[in-house]
């Protein structure tokens, strides 16, 4: 689950990560009213989305007196912005955060991610400050900063210190960077976060270290033991099929191919994206029905596919192992009854009463292709697709 830069910072504070004041506005005068509760002669205007390149959208601006302000609000809320993150569609902005400016000496990157192949929690670090850190790895990856942290000691300050020197850090700062990483690592795991990012971190020409932009992701499956973080889900900032197949129970996630998935099991989803990606096809979503699905479930997972019109055909991949073949061809056969079906659809059944779903469909009398397996039915769809 993603968050919002302001509701991320708010979390940061509690732990002690210094960040800018700031405050969230949802008009153009609750931007001009933050601004003057926040004083000074430099604030920062910033558009609240769920993802990055804010800035090179013109998603941020700098304003110097509250006229300025509130022009900059009224230019940003509202707006479609378009980053490398968004895709072609932008992001509609309904939220601004409006800060204090801060007088910046150096900009540098921090972040800490889960790495799989340690198992852990790992650190990084560059002095390649307020640029994508995906370009950096992939044109200077000698300039990002690694430190894998164990699980049992957390971060030591040895680590952090070694993060300091590399990042060029001198006197006090390096003191001051040891707290605020160490504060950063604990908000990391005690959230459940899968990611924690600050870029830029900034160094202020006084040694002080603030985190001038936030981001957090949170691990989807851990927020039952966070309530007060689930609270912070923006739901205009999710895709609405995502939504509404939440709402049924559905593992759903939007794609951009033209090859509808149903399918029984997150291994097999992604076995079955895969297979279609081999074949030269390009799957439109992951839908996983789950192994309790009834004609029901089926039926709602029928119409979030068929509601993407890129979907040109659709492949229904099941193995019948607690979830029995049957049943989801009774579901299949009454979903496409419910929903009606303008595409092709092609099924392949194994496992549990596999003769009798398969039974189920050809006495159905709908225009359904039979597979015989994933890589026969991943052929078929392509064919289909094709013409």
């Amino acid at each position: 689950m993603n968050i919002h830069e302001y509701q991320a910072k708010q979390i940061f504070r509690d732990y002690g990560v210094t960040v800018p004041e700031g405050v969230a506005a949802f008009d153009v005068d609750e931007a001009v009213a933050g601004a003057e509760e926040l004083g000074g002669s430099l604030w920062v205007v910033k558009a609240q989305i769920h993802a990055g390149g804010r800035g090179k959208a013109g998603g941020v601006k700098l304003a110097k007196s509250i006229d300025e302000v509130r022009e900059h609000a009224d230019d940003i809320l509202g707006k479609t912005l378009v980053t490398h993150q968004t895709g072609p569609d932008g992001q509609l902005v309904r939220r601004l955060y409006v800060e204090q400016g801060v007088d910046i000496d150096r900009e540098l990157y921090l972040g800490l991610v889960i790495d799989r192949a340690t198992d852990g929690v790992v650190l990084m670090a560059s002095t390649e400050g307020g640029v994508e850190i995906e370009t950096v790895a992939e044109e200077t990856p000698e300039k990002i900063l690694k430190v894998a942290i164990d699980p049992l000691t957390g971060l030591a300050d040895f680590q952090a210190r070694q993060i300091a020197f590399g990042l060029g850090l001198e006197g006090k700062s390096v003191f001051r960077a040891v707290k605020f990483m160490k504060a950063l690592y604990q908000a990391f795991v005690d959230t459940d976060a899968s990611t924690a990012e600050i870029n830029p971190l900034v160094v202020t020409t006084d040694g002080e270290l603030i985190a001038l932009d936030a981001k957090m992701n949170f691990d989807a499956n851990a927020l039952y033991r966070h309530p007060s973080i689930e609270e912070l889900r923006d739901e205009g900032e999710e895709d609405p099929a995502e939504l509404e197949a939440k709402e049924h129970g559905l593992s759903y996630v939007n794609l951009d191919g033209n090859i509808g998935c149903m399918v029984n099991g997150a291994g097999l989803a992604m076995g079955t994206m895969d297979i279609i990606k081999h074949y030269g096809g390009e799957p439109a979503n992951f839908l996983d029905v789950g192994g309790g699905a009834d004609a029901q479930t089926v039926t709602e997972a029928f119409k979030l596919i068929t509601a993407d019109e890129r979907v040109k055909v659709i492949f229904v991949n099941i193995f019948g192992g607690i979830m029995r073949c049957d049943v989801i061809a009774e579901g299949v056969v009454a979903a496409v009854k419910e929903v009606g079906l303008e595409v092709p659809l092609v099924v392949r059944l194994a496992g549990t009463n596999v003769d009798e779903g398969k039974k189920i469909l050809e006495e159905s009398t709908l225009d359904i292709v039979s597979a015989d397996s994933m890589a026969d039915g991943a052929r078929k769809a392509i064919d289909l697709l094709e013409g």
